[in-house]
Formats: C-alpha cells, structure tokens, sequence
C-alpha cells in the first residue's frame, strides 16, 4: 500500500476540522465549511454517512464509537448518531461553535463559543447543558488530557481548568507567542501542551507552576521559507500529539506537515508539501495513522483562492513509521 491515500467523496469547501475515532483506529470524522460532517471509514476509503447542517460547521469530535458532535457557525451544538444517521440538537449557544472537547474522565462533552462561554453537556439527561462557564474573552481553540482542559481565547489568553471543578480556573495565562494563537494540543503524557501562532512559530508550555519546570518551556520559528532573499512566514493551523510516543505533529497554511520531539527540540520528519494550506491534522487512536485535511484557508481572502491550491479540497491519511518516534539520545 502506498504511504498515504487521498480519500474519495471529500468536502466540497474547507475542511474546518478532521478527528479520529478515540476506539477504531480507521473511523475518521471530518467537518467542513460545505456545512456537512462527513463519517468515512479509512481502510476502506469509503463515506459510511454524511451530516448536512444549516451552516457551515466549525468543530467536530467522537463521544464513543457510534456517537459524534458537531459545533456549528449556526450557533448549535448537536448529536450524529453514526449508526442510524440522526441528528439531534443538544441546545444552543449565543455565537458560533468553535470548538470542542469531550472529557473522557468525566464522560462530558464541551463546548466553547464566540460568545465567551464553555458549556458542559450531557447528551443522554432529559436537559443536555449541564453547566455554562463564562469566559473574559471568544474561545478559539480547547483541548483536554486527563482531567485538564485549556482553553485558548482571543487576546492570547489561556485558562487551564480541572474539568471536576470548574467554578474558576486552576491557572490563567498569557500566550508565550506575541502574535494570535491559531491552534493548541495537549501532550498525550499530560505534562503539558504545544501552541502554534499565526506568525509561524510553534511554543511548548508545561502545567506544573514550579520555576523549575517552567524553565523548560520555549518557542521556535517554524512554517517559514526563505524565497528570493524574503522570508515568508505562515500560520501555525494544526497540532496533534502522537498517542503513543508523545511526539507531535504541526501543520501550516505553507502545505508542510513536521514531526517534532520537544524534549530534545529537533525536528524528526518533514513530508512532502500538499497541495494547498493544511487547516487540521489528527492521529489515530494507535498511531499508525495521520488524517491531513487540505484546503485553502482564507489567509489572503479572495487574492488567495486565484492562486495555485487555492481551491483544492482534499483529505489525506499517512501511514506513519519510525519518524514518529523520539531518536534514541546517549
């Protein structure tokens, strides 16, 4: 088998999100701007079910095997059923989706908004929200290891929470990155997470307030080419740790996809560049697997979409190998 298969019957916009299932390693769900959520099984290269939704859809994730959620533009949250293709409507928020966790640890789906809140739901009570959870500004990004979640918001701040109790944050912080934080993953050891920034650079924090572990934070330049003496610079779209080896992927609106170990700060692997900018990346749940949505992604407005890749939309999985794992040091 080839190293890496374009999936057929991909999005007919911008893939917004793509997200492995936590269980079966080969179902893969993938959210787009075309507003649908499309359920594909990898293996097979075949879309097992298609969700339309009345906007477009900004996040989506699995809650188990056959259940996933969808975070949408139209400011809904909502249930796909993948087995009888329903749809259920969770409730509401008072802006748009745009993101979502699910806390595996407290069996709890989260979402933030545009509206500056995160809401906690349970889709199997009579009334879905749990609770709602006012924040000082718009949630961009969220993820969550174990019982800690962060959430990244406009004005570079992050909240880190334990999800067991959420009547106010354990840490508040600025971003470590001077310019607007494009996306964020949370190490699969749960020491810490990785940021990416729109002005391609990429940094590594770490939970534990102790000075000596905060002396191992840093950040480094990434996603940048130099062309004709210029330097060029993307953004930072798309983190993903990998599950087993705790390495981590990022992608960038430059088409390249790199393999990082943080704890020795090298670079493991660079694939070749995509056709166009990359919004999303996911492992899968064993590792052996990279899901890459490809698709332009309005860095340069209307100018963009003229240019080469500008209106490619495609969904990519690598198989990946040894470059994932940290090089042995001694």
């Amino acid at each position: 088998m080839a190293d890496q298969v374009e999936l057929s019957s991909p999005p007919f916009d911008s893939v917004s999100q793509v997200r492995f299932s936590p269980t079966n390693p080969d179902h893969l769900l993938v959210s787009a701007w075309d507003t649908t959520v499309r359920f594909y099984d990898v293996a097979a290269n075949e879309q097992k079910a298609k969700f339309d939704h009345r906007a477009a859809v900004l996040s989506c994730l699995f809650g188990d095997s056959t259940h996933a959620y969808s975070g949408c533009l139209d400011t809904g949250v909502r249930e796909l059923d993948l087995t009888t293709e329903k749809v259920t409507s969770l409730g509401q928020h008072s802006n748009s989706v745009s993101a979502l966790s699910y806390a595996r640890e407290i069996n709890t789906l989260i979402s933030g908004s545009w509206d500056q809140s995160l809401r906690f739901w349970d889709p199997r009570a009579p009334k879905a929200e749990v609770s709602n959870h006012m924040l000082p500004e718009r949630v961009y990004h969220m993820d969550v290891v174990n019982n800690t979640l962060v959430v990244s918001m406009a004005s570079r701040l992050f909240h880190i929470y334990d999800v067991r109790r959420m009547s106010e944050p354990a840490q508040m912080r600025e971003s470590s990155l001077k310019f607007m934080t494009r996306s964020l993953a949370c190490m699969a050891d749960g020491q810490g997470y990785a940021i990416g920034s729109v002005e391609g650079r990429i940094g590594v924090e770490y939970f534990d307030p102790s000075p000596e572990i905060q002396d191992k934070k840093y950040a480094f330049k990434c996603h940048r080419q130099n062309i004709e003496d210029v330097d060029h610079v993307w953004p930072v779209n798309a983190l993903a740790f990998h599950p087993v080896h705790n390495t981590f992927a990022s992608a960038g609106s430059d088409g390249t996809v790199s393999i990082w170990d943080h704890k020795v700060k090298k670079r493991l692997r660079q694939y070749p560049k995509y056709a166009s900018a990359i919004p999303s990346i996911a492992f899968n749940c064993d590792g052996t697997r990279l899901a890459v949505g490809v698709s332009y992604t309005w860095d340069e407005g209307d100018e963009g979409l003229k240019k080469e890749g500008g209106t490619v939309r495609a969904v990519w999985v690598r198989k990946v190998g040894d470059e994932v794992k940290p090089r042995a040091t001694g």
